[in-house]
């Protein structure tokens, strides 16, 4: 069964990847609206801490960076069943940086705020992935988004609020740029307890980033974690839709995992 508003083309859209898509059938689909990268310059001794080994810290001339990334989401549902309004569309905030593994660069996530308890609980069981139910509302109905979020309780207290806007044409990001540095990223890590770590394939096509303004209301999103923004405006793109896949995560083995398996 397809999706009637899903854009499966995007699975024949390959010339843009760095490695080929993996040989196994894709699981999720998901579609991407009013997405907006926000993001901020950091001392990468910052965040090495808070990377966990064996996943290594990717960094743009010198520079550790953090993204804030709030959107909503249609389409959301495993392979070949239909999306339902009540459980396949809500929004999403998540806070990343930039991480590298075996040569291939990927995303890890601090957190990931949702608005639908089910869709967290899924995610945090299947993809081991730290999601948390937030208190969320998006105002898309015009040029401008007004974006908010709440999460309170024993994961910490997390806010932002935020209005922004698109202010030119949507284009690729040039290879090499720093604007293709942060976004396009075709897997993301996860390490488990036992240290090991998980890649999370996924496959779209090249972002058609925005240049973007923003107004930010509140912003706590990275303080719950000990990190600091600089003073400095953040980078922004804004994103009005992106169609995507994923694949179940898979462990990836290292020297370490041999090693300990031969103990």
């Amino acid at each position: 069964m397809t999706q009637p508003d899903f854009d499966y083309s995007i699975l024949n859209a390959v010339a843009h990847r760095c490695w080929p898509m993996p040989d196994a059938p894709w699981v999720m689909r998901q579609t991407w609206h009013d997405l907006l990268f926000a993001h901020w310059p950091v001392d990468p001794r910052v965040l090495v801490g808070r990377v966990p080994p064996p996943l290594e810290l990717d960094l743009f001339d010198g520079a550790a960076w953090l993204g804030i990334v709030p959107f909503h989401m249609t389409n959301v549902a495993p392979r070949a069943v239909p999306a339902l309004p009540w459980i396949s569309a809500f929004p999403e905030l998540n806070v990343r940086t930039y991480v590298r593994m075996n040569d291939r660069p990927g995303v890890y996530f601090f957190s990931l705020d949702a608005g639908n308890p089910i869709a967290v609980a899924t995610a945090r069981t299947l993809f081991n992935l730290p999601y948390y139910t937030a208190s969320m509302n998006v105002d898309a109905g015009g040029r401008s988004i007004r974006y908010r979020s709440r999460r309170s309780g024993e994961h910490g207290d997390a806010a932002f609020g935020a209005q922004y806007e698109p202010t030119g044409s949507a284009a690729p990001a040039s290879a090499g740029s720093l604007d293709y540095f942060v976004t396009e990223r075709y897997c993301l890590y996860t390490v488990d307890r036992a240290h090991e770590a998980h890649r999370l394939e996924i496959h779209h096509r090249p972002w058609p980033l925005q240049p973007a303004a923003a107004t930010f209301y509140a912003n706590t999103m990275a303080a719950v974690h000990g990190i600091a923004l600089p003073p400095q405006p953040p980078l922004l793109h804004f994103v009005k839709r992106l169609d995507m896949v994923a694949w179940l995560p898979t462990r990836i083995v290292t020297r370490a995992t041999t090693d300990r398996q031969h103990m």
